[in-house]
């Protein structure tokens, strides 16, 4: 671990790689795990706007979650997140002619008619940023469904910080980020 501003850092993303194959896993992480995707306070005002151009995008079943949930849930615990359909896919997730899981919001982003990308927790999968008073601990998330991801990057070479490199830039910033990138370059002397 090392220190970058406000923000504890686990060496995982400068040596581990990744690169998603969707190919492969055909888009899991947003149709398995017991939880939506996890959303900061900022993002509840933004999918409540994008959510009436989003809703075209969507199948019936998540238009359903989120006319009975609302475009996010608040858990037990307080934490924000995408509401599920029947405790499974994001109500978000949308498939391609492929069978792949894509995100609803990301597709209006690509088409241009939202200006909010997605999440940030999606953005930035595998990395998963849990927020202190003091600090932020940004760590690497292993999920065996994706595997086949770690296998790709490890054969292309691509670290999981250049992997998220737009992302990461969204949530700490530029000059973090060639923080990050001098921090890398001294460990891997």
């Amino acid at each position: 671990m090392f220190q970058l501003g406000k923000t504890i850092v686990s060496e995982d993303i400068i040596e581990k790689d990744f690169l998603c194959n969707l190919s492969a896993c055909k888009g899991a992480c947003c149709i398995d795990g017991e939880a939506g995707a996890p959303l900061e306070q900022s993002e509840i005002h933004k999918l409540k706007e994008v959510y009436p151009v989003v809703k075209s995008y969507l199948r019936q079943e998540g238009i359903d979650a989120i006319t009975h949930q609302g475009t996010h849930v608040e858990t037990a615990n307080g934490e924000l997140e995408t509401p599920l359909i029947d405790g499974a896919d994001c109500a978000y997730v949308i498939f391609d002619e492929k069978n792949v899981a894509m995100c609803a919001i990301e597709e209006a982003y690509n088409q241009g008619e939202v200006d909010w990308k997605k999440p940030i927790s999606c953005h930035l999968y595998p990395i998963r940023v849990q927020e202190y008073t003091e600090f932020a601990a940004v760590n690497y998330h292993k999920w065996e469904i994706c595997d086949d991801a770690c296998a790709l990057g490890k054969e292309l070479q691509v670290p999981i910080y250049k992997f998220v490199k737009e992302a990461l830039i969204r949530k700490f910033g530029e000059d973090w980020y060639i923080e990050l990138e001098n921090v890398a370059q001294k460990l891997k002397k």
